[in-house]
């Protein structure tokens, strides 16, 4: 495997952070730099300034607006915008439901709903996981009842999803929903989108244990959705479903990102402003610094053997559930190792009033008093996206399968 950059490729990663320098907002990147929240303008901004040059859908093929890049060239342009301090791209919109209308949809989808993702203007979120219909996916009880009216062939639908990431901001989402109860529990779910400003759609707010409004329930209470906003055919979710999770576990792994707050990591643990020595001073601190690095670095290597294979036309097997076990796990290590170095200066915070400069005032240090939101937020990138147990599962059954 060559692990060195082309020149064309080098040339290709100075120009995207030569770009990226000159318009990333300032007030953007040093929010992401010190780890503070993150509000919806925030990313839209961005979003948008990507959607502008025609890179929000960095994967997404010149036929249907995109750059045209390969695997290594996204790769690379996702690091340009992570080591300068971007926000990462809310994924729900260009990173999953788009591929599924550009594969399942047909034109008229397509020219109805990708513009509006491409731009960054239109909000996307999820609707998967139920009450009791998490990692277990196929047992999911939100029901799609098909009929006609004088407005013509429609889907009235019920059910509960929860777990919504930002489901309070989107003006869209995709939903698994049951259209059949024959055969295997897989054969009859569907793939529906759904204006989230439908009557009878109600999201109500989860608060995590950071005390963050991210997620949510959503109850879909006699929901009509026309029948043009099936995605493929009646009972083929399931397949459509396996499509997007394989986006969205490999996206999970956030190599880049997890190398930028690497860097935030060593940084914290060199300069925490306490009467005594930093926690760097520790050898075993260091330590576990070292290996976590070199941990980073393997998956770098393998996401980079994956892209490789992509770039070349193969299917990679397994490899998207490694990612998303090795990626989460950093991860979380990166997260308690911060708090570690930051001690009591990590002691729970108040968003709104660290904005306003208090924390720091009184703490010591701002950068220092979201570790804790960090940390508690970070519990659960283990279980979204299928969980690390059941993508052992998977990985040992594909492999040790004869």
């Amino acid at each position: 495997m060559e692990l060195q950059l082309t020149n064309a490729e080098q040339q290709f990663l100075h120009d995207k952070k030569t770009w990226v320098e000159a318009h990333l907002p300032k007030d953007i990147s040093a929010k992401i730099h010190a780890g503070q929240r993150l509000h919806k303008s925030d990313m839209q901004r961005w979003a948008q300034i990507l959607g502008k040059q025609g890179w929000l859908g960095a994967a997404w093929p010149t036929q249907f607006g995109g750059p045209g890049w390969n695997a290594i060239e996204r790769f690379l342009f996702d690091e340009a915008c992570a080591l300068a301090g971007s926000p990462r791209v809310v994924p729900f919109g260009p990173v999953m439901v788009a591929p599924v209308i550009m594969a399942f949809g047909n034109a008229a989808q397509q020219q109805r709903f990708l513009p509006g993702i491409a731009s960054g203007d239109v909000w996307w979120c999820q609707g998967y996981s139920e009450p009791g219909s998490g990692s277990d996916l196929a047992s999911l009880k939100t029901k799609a009842v098909k009929g006609v009216d004088a407005a013509g062939e429609h889907y009235i639908v019920n059910g509960q999803k929860t777990w919504t990431t930002l489901g309070q901001h989107a003006e869209w989402g995709f939903f698994l929903v049951r259209t059949s109860s024959e055969g295997k529990p897989q054969t009859g779910i569907s793939f529906l989108l759904i204006d989230m400003s439908s009557p009878g759609i109600t999201v109500r707010p989860i608060l995590t244990l950071d005390g963050e409004h991210e997620v949510n329930e959503v109850w879909l209470d006699n929901v009509r959705v026309p029948a043009d906003q099936l995605i493929g055919a009646e009972n083929q979710g399931w397949t459509i479903a396996k499509f997007l999770l394989n986006h969205e576990r490999a996206n999970i792994a956030d190599v880049n990102r997890s190398k930028r707050e690497l860097e935030r990591l060593k940084r914290l643990a060199k300069n925490v402003p306490n009467a005594g020595a930093a926690l760097w001073e520790d050898v075993r601190f260091r330590d576990q610094v070292v290996d976590l690095d070199i941990d980073i670095q393997a998956l770098e290597m393998l996401v980079l053997r994956v892209l490789a294979a992509e770039r070349d036309g193969k299917k990679s097997g397994v490899e998207a559930s490694m990612l998303k076990i090795r990626g989460s796990e950093i991860q979380q290590r990166l997260s308690e190792l911060m708090m570690q170095a930051a001690g009591t200066y990590s002691l729970p915070l108040r968003y709104e009033a660290n904005e306003q400069g208090w924390n720091g005032a009184v703490v010591g240090a701002a950068e220092y008093s979201p570790l804790a939101g960090t940390y508690f937020n970070y519990r659960k990138t283990s279980i979204y996206g299928g969980s690390n147990e059941i993508q052992k599962n998977i990985i040992s059954q594909q492999l040790l399968a004869v």
